[in-house]
């Protein structure tokens, strides 16, 4: 079971990574082949696994969104997607996708009012987190490309 959960959020990074493409035509795109120059940062997705008790994880996501912390977050320079998804195989665990077009623009976000609400509403709900850090690679879509149904 744990390999099919898994190769379903890998299907479902790839189709994100995807999408951001395509919701970002203005976004500079690095190419298959392309190697990264000093200086050059590629699109980086942080995967927040924000685990409590008693519903505590969903009541600190309806908290977020309807404080408008999420949509500012949106709005902040450089943030590609900020998504919320809820476990099916852990209900006390939500999941959030969190993507920025450089490491620059997260140490800003970092810095950010954001910042202090989403801690405050961590310790309101008494959350613990599990952080995985992805680097977009265009380099999968050649050998992978034809597992995936668009």
């Amino acid at each position: 079971m744990r390999i099919s959960l898994r190769m379903i959020l890998l299907s479902v990074l790839i189709v994100s990574f995807t999408k951001i493409d395509a919701q970002e035509p203005n976004m500079e795109k690095i190419k298959q082949g392309d190697s990264l120059q000093s200086g050059e940062e590629k699109v980086i997705t942080v995967n927040l696994y924000y685990t409590g008790k008693n519903g505590s994880a969903r009541k600190f996501v309806e908290e977020m969104e309807s404080s408008g912390t999420v949509t500012a977050i949106r709005n902040e320079s450089g943030n590609l997607r900020y998504e919320y998804f809820i476990s099916i195989s852990d209900p006390e665990t939500v999941l959030l996708i969190d993507s920025w077009s450089s490491q620059e623009a997260i140490d800003i976000h970092h810095t950010s009012p954001m910042m202090k609400t989403i801690a405050t509403l961590r310790e309101k709900y008494d959350l613990h987190m599990k952080v995985e850090r992805y680097i977009k690679d265009e380099g999968f879509r050649v050998k992978d490309d034809e597992f995936i149904r668009h």
